[in-house]
């Protein structure tokens, strides 16, 4: 069965100290794990998807703005992929088993090529790392199922500023969703 890694939202402004919607100490937890994740994903020749959030600036439209400070702005550093996962997603970008794609809304699948991507290639499972668990992570876990792909979430590569939300989301993942729920 053909597999996909789908790095959900580790950037700058979600997981740095200075992030503008930083989750803060628990996704900089994570860090070595995604980065391990994706470097073997990519060794193995699997489909690796870096999803990103993306904003345009004061921009009055998006349901986003009446919610949560200006994040992952468009050309600002805040956007770019965090820490030790930038240099080997800058290390690999040009490989045709790595794809950078900018989402707007919570789910990776909302408004974007993913699903056509994913089935080109017969993919059948998806693996889920990256931030916030509650929120864009559950999300695009959620329409994934409803997509019909099978789900994987990798525990140490998920984090919120959210506790509780981060507890409940891995709960549902396993229990509401049918995804498998890796240590």
């Amino acid at each position: 069965m053909k597999k996909a890694l789908i790095c959900i939202d580790y950037t700058n402004d979600f997981v740095a100290s200075g992030g503008k919607l930083t989750c803060g100490e628990p996704g900089r937890l994570i860090e070595d794990e995604i980065v391990s994740l994706t470097e073997a994903f990519i060794k193995n020749g699997e489909y690796v998807v870096f999803a990103v959030d993306s904003h345009e600036e004061d921009d009055a439209y998006h349901p986003e703005t009446r919610l949560f400070p200006p994040h992952n702005v468009n050309g600002t550093e805040g956007k770019e992929l965090f820490g030790k996962l930038l240099p080997v997603y800058k290390k690999h970008e040009n490989e045709k088993n790595v794809y950078y794609m900018e989402k707007t809304r919570y789910s990776a699948f909302a408004g974007t090529d993913l699903e056509l991507k994913l089935r080109e290639r017969q993919i059948e499972e998806v693996h889920l790392a990256g931030v916030c668990t509650d929120i864009c992570v559950l999300h695009t876990a959620v329409d994934a199922y409803n997509k019909g792909f099978r789900i994987v979430v990798h525990k140490h590569a998920v984090a919120s500023f959210n506790p509780e939300g981060h507890t409940w989301a891995l709960s549902h993942f396993a229990n509401s969703i049918g995804a498998k729920v890796a240590e």
